[in-house]
């Protein structure tokens, strides 16, 4: 009888891919590397599993927004005192927080808990199109559409 595959810590064979985001869609570039982060282009996919792989977007600040997003577009900080709700449209947050952004858009994209929190720490970001990981020999990941 054959048993169904569970993957765990010992058997996960972790790459590091490369995602070029000059020109792409904030939104499908972000839920094709969520799918990357959870391990969901991999046949040994197990859901409670961290089966993912690390995930290096670079040009970061060259990504797109489609429609008027880039006006109305809001992303949201409280400080957790009274009146210490901060808010920055899209705009502001590709000039400054390019990195930021895209890290936030991702991130929701993931499971919630300690799971997702996992996931979330193999996604490096970066705004030009240099990256400190050469020594890991990250692949380059062509982006389906």
């Amino acid at each position: 009888m054959r048993t169904t595959f569970m993957a765990n810590e010992n058997n996960i064979e972790r790459k590091w891919l490369v995602v070029d985001a000059e020109g792409q869609r904030l939104g499908r570039l972000a839920s094709e590397v969520a799918a990357i982060l959870r391990g969901k282009h991999k046949p040994t996919y197990t859901p409670h599993v961290d089966t993912g792989d690390h995930v290096i977007i670079i040009n970061a600040e060259k990504v797109e927004l489609s429609g008027n997003k880039i006006n109305d577009k809001m992303y949201y900080n409280h400080s957790g005192h009274p009146g210490g709700l901060r808010g920055r449209n899209a705009e502001e947050m590709r000039s400054k927080y390019t990195e930021e952004m895209i890290e936030r858009t991702v991130k929701g994209m993931l499971p919630k808990g300690s799971l997702g929190r996992k996931m979330g720490k193999k996604l490096h970001v970066f705004r030009g199109s240099e990256h400190n990981h050469q020594a890991q020999k990250p692949e380059v990941y062509e982006l389906r559409g």
